[in-house]
Formats: C-alpha cells, sequence, structure tokens
C-alpha cells in the first residue's frame, strides 16, 4: 500500500511538472506570437509609409531647377526670368568633342561653372569618341547639336538637313541616354526648314552674341583672354561663342576668371528654359 501511494504521488508531481513546462511553452509561444504580429505591424506600416512617399510607378522622379533665363530668339542674349541676377554671360563651345573638348570640360568642373557643347556628328563617330563624349556628358555639361557634317544648310535639301539634324540627335541619344536641348546651325545660318526641325524635336535655337577665335589675329592664348573680356559687344546676358581650339583651350581658365573679375556670373546651364 505504502510502495503504491508513493508512486502514486510520484506521477502526480512529474504530472505537475509537465503541465509547468507546458504551460510555459504556451507562454513563451504566446509571447513570440505577439512580438511576430507586433513586427509584422510595424513592418507593414513602414511600406505603407514608403508606398506612399513614392508615385505610383514606384521610382523616384528626379527634382527639375526651376528657369530662371530664357533665350532670346531675336538678340540670341541670355534673358533674366523675374529677379533672376541680370549680369551673366553663357559660354558654349562649338565643333566638339574634336580635340580639347574633354580638357576644357575637366577646367569648367574645376572652376565650378558650366556651358554647353554643341557636338558634330563626324566627331563622335567611333567608340572612342563616343567614350569623350560621354564623359563630358557626365561631368555635367549640356550637348547641343551643330548638326552633323556642319555643312551650309543653305545648300542642302529639305530630306539632308534633316539627316543633317535628326540623325545627330539620334547619335547622341544612343551615346548619353537623352537628346539635344538646343541647336546651333553651322556658321549661324538658319534656315526656315531648320528651324522647324528643331521646333518639331523640341530644341532651343541658339547662335551667339560674339566670339573671336577663330580670327587669325586672335589664335594665341593672350590675345583671344584680351578680347573675349574685354569685348566692346560684352554686356549683360551675352551668349559667348568659343570653340574646341588649342589656343581657347589655353586661354579658358583665364577667360572665365576675366568675366567673374568683371563682376559676370557664369550662368548656371541647367536654369535656362528649354522645351522639354
Amino acid at each position: 500500500m505504502k510502495k503504491i501511494l508513493a508512486v502514486l504521488i510520484i506521477l502526480l508531481l512529474f504530472g505537475c511538472s509537465n503541465k509547468e513546462e507546458l504551460f510555459s511553452k504556451e507562454a513563451e509561444a504566446t509571447n513570440v506570437e505577439k512580438v511576430e504580429k507586433s513586427a509584422t505591424l510595424l513592418q507593414e506600416e513602414a511600406l505603407e509609409s514608403v508606398d506612399e512617399s513614392l508615385p505610383e510607378d514606384e521610382t523616384v522622379v528626379s527634382v527639375q531647377k526651376e528657369p530662371l533665363y530664357r533665350i532670346n530668339p531675336t538678340s540670341w542674349a541670355v534673358e533674366p526670368i523675374g529677379d533672376a541676377n541680370q549680369k551673366v554671360v553663357l559660354l558654349t563651345i562649338d565643333d566638339a568633342p574634336d580635340k580639347y573638348a574633354l580638357e576644357m570640360a575637366n577646367t569648367l568642373k574645376f572652376l565650378g561653372v558650366k556651358a554647353i557643347f554643341f557636338v558634330n556628328g563626324h566627331f563622335i563617330d567611333t567608340e572612342e569618341e563616343a567614350k569623350v563624349l560621354k564623359q563630358i556628358h557626365d561631368l555635367g555639361f549640356p550637348i547641343g547639336n551643330h548638326t552633323y557634317s556642319h555643312s551650309h544648310l543653305a545648300e542642302l535639301t529639305e530630306k539632308e538637313q534633316y539627316r543633317e539634324i535628326v540623325s545627330l540627335n539620334d547619335r547622341v541619344e544612343k551615346i548619353i541616354g537623352e537628346r539635344p536641348k538646343f541647336f546651333r546651325a553651322p556658321f549661324g545660318e538658319n534656315t526656315d526648314v531648320s528651324r522647324k526641325i528643331a521646333a518639331k524635336e523640341k530644341m532651343v535655337m541658339m547662335n551667339w552674341t560674339y566670339g573671336y577665335d577663330w580670327v587669325p589675329e586672335f589664335q594665341s592664348k593672350d590675345a583671344i583672354t584680351e578680347i573675349m573680356v574685354n569685348s566692346p559687344f560684352l554686356h549683360n546676358g551675352a551668349n559667348l561663342l568659343m570653340h574646341d581650339r588649342k589656343w581657347t583651350n589655353d586661354a579658358l581658365a583665364d577667360i572665365v576668371r576675366g568675366f567673374e573679375g568683371k563682376g559676370y556670373q557664369i550662368v548656371d546651364t541647367d536654369l535656362i528654359k528649354t522645351l522639354n
């Protein structure tokens, strides 16, 4: 009888121990479940917060700068919109990227100023030339259309003018991922056809206010610096024409500093109003 009683006590104690362990495990499981539910709710709330802050297509839209300047279609000068600084000049570099354009871009980048690089198609025919153009663009400089072969547009047929302009836009887009926003006709000679094509391609037409670096007497560093900075045609909003030339490349830093020394600000090209 005593043995049976002892066995019953042992079984009772063992059962209580198992129940306590079972209750402990159940409590632990309940706590884990609560933690998991809380974590899930927090995660869902966080995702909802992110979803609300993103566009429906789940892409981040880059912020565009509000334009502060426009190009005057008659004088080709840079005009302020509203209260923007009037004492500015615009730098443009034609016939790029031949030999010095990338070095010029690096100089401007170092100086913290912008310029529009107007390119010719025959300078970006090869893969190596294309890489140079891509580097200029990646440095933050806009690429303008200066036609494929730099021919006199007035001497070409309508179809030839179309090929000169649009084929270059196609080539530039293939290289840098976007089409040019500015158009400059070779020798500044626009036609009715080129105007229509530029409008259809959503490019701002742009000639210039003054430039000198193709004139023999200004084909040295000192000469081109002096005439660019002290030209009688210098005024607020001047649209400055330069080229991918050795003497212009050599003088570029001095030209920029010369304008800044006179109190002129170099226009940020991202602030110029475009058609797209």
